[in-house]
């Protein structure tokens, strides 16, 4: 309860953050090209974050190292309000922790993985749905959040000090976070630190393969992150940020509820197919905004997108959890998080450039394509690799049609998942 609580209130931070970072950049006069720097400076420095404290979870109190994200946290809130020059910008969001995307990144999340994989096989998967449904919840209220700075304008508050006064309250938020994460108690380092232990063992090859294809998608998500969609947004069809913020609430609101629905998917076609048969659709809906000038189309589009995209969030991580020993799970949480928020950190740049371009919605266009491709590779890889809950499944199938007890029959062949 006290991890959900600090997740909460991080989510809630995060919600907010990201919109209101393009409307900040934007009121100083920054260009959507040097939003997109900024974009990927944050996505740059988080990788580097992540990988640190990714190895350190291996050997350390994970309890401690999420009590010092959030003063991290803390101070990136307090610093950012007095930055208007752009190095000092860039300079704090590389080291700081407001990212242009909510959700899996960050420098809390291999921490919070490793702690909630403790969970059984047949119950990992729904415990990451909640931890992610509380988080998307969270979100979306902090989505919501976002219309405070027009609320203070219209109360005769300049808005560059409204929406800068938002950053305090982001600074509140951390510190919430951080006295929750310290009445967490306290966890034994993850694996054994011996000289002559392996951070990755036996699941290696596996782990460094979901890498590369996380980091297709990551790179290809870096086009369409949320601070550049609301960039997008209110540069084509002067969106405001209080109606920006009201869709945004809605879209992360449905995100949220696709989580539970994405573990019960799960239990029903397996992992794999979860994450690759709700990506697609969303993809082609992106590209599809992308194509049409009617707001109210490209917002019904962006909200279906919203409803199936982050189903592979909670299935994604449950299974890596799943398929590597307890021991690597530290170090698989921080293998598989750090090349995407590298990967991701390349695009957004290049996609700050596209927006100027005469067809701005080019970044949507590249994002959605190359998703699709990332989730036909994905599906056509790993198919046959089975979590143990599936695999037991297979199992209970093969001795109910063959009388036959022997478990690595149906784990091997692969029946289990053409059979569905």
């Amino acid at each position: 309860m006290l991890l959900f609580s600090a997740r909460a209130a991080r989510g809630l931070g995060d919600g907010f953050a990201t919109i209101l970072l393009p409307a900040y950049l934007v009121e100083l006069g920054y260009s959507p090209f040097q939003i997109g720097v900024v974009a990927t400076g944050a996505l740059l420095g988080t990788a580097i974050l992540t990988l640190g404290v990714g190895w350190l979870g291996s050997h350390r109190d994970l309890r401690t190292l999420l009590f010092l994200s959030a003063l991290a946290m803390m101070l990136t809130g307090l610093t950012f309000p007095f930055a208007e020059v752009f190095p000092v910008i860039l300079v704090l969001a590389f080291v700081g922790t407001i990212n242009p995307s909510p959700g899996d990144i960050g420098i809390f999340v291999p921490l919070e993985h490793a702690l909630l994989a403790s969970a059984s096989d047949q119950k990992r998967t729904q415990v990451f749905a909640r931890y992610s449904l509380i988080g998307g919840l969270s979100t979306a209220a902090g989505a919501l959040v976002a219309t405070a700075p027009d609320l203070l304008v219209s109360s005769d508050m300049p808005r560059l000090a409204a929406l800068k006064s938002m950053f305090f309250v982001y600074t509140t938020l951390g510190l919430i976070g951080a006295v929750l994460y310290r009445l967490l108690p306290e966890s034994s380092p993850a694996i054994d630190t011996r000289p002559e232990a392996s951070v990755l063992g036996p699941s290696r090859q596996v782990v460094y393969r979901l890498a590369a294809l996380f980091s297709v998608d990551a790179f290809a998500g870096g086009f369409a992150v949320q601070s550049l969609v609301a960039l997008w947004l209110f540069e084509r069809f002067d969106l405001s940020l209080s109606s920006a913020s009201l869709f945004f609430f809605w879209s992360n609101t449905l995100s949220a509820f696709s989580y539970p629905l994405a573990a019960r998917l799960s239990q029903r076609f397996g992992l794999v197919n979860t994450m690759v048969f709700t990506h697609i659709p969303s993809s082609v809906c992106l590209i599809a905004a992308a194509l049409i000038p009617n707001l109210t189309v490209v917002l019904i589009l962006l909200s279906i997108r919203a409803a199936l995209s982050q189903m592979d969030v909670p299935t994604r991580t449950s299974y890596v959890m799943a398929v590597v020993t307890p021991e690597e799970r530290p170090a698989a949480a921080s293998v598989t998080a750090v090349p995407r928020s590298l990967a991701s950190a390349i695009s957004p740049s290049a996609a700050g450039a596209m927006l100027d371009t005469a067809f701005s919605g080019l970044p949507l266009v590249i994002c959605g394509a190359l998703k699709i491709a990332y989730d036909i590779t994905l599906l056509l890889s790993f198919r046959h690799i089975k979590p143990p809950e599936e695999a037991e499944g297979a199992v209970e199938r093969s001795i109910g049609r063959t009388g036959q007890t022997s478990r690595f029959g149906a784990f091997n062949s692969g029946e289990w998942d053409d059979s569905r």
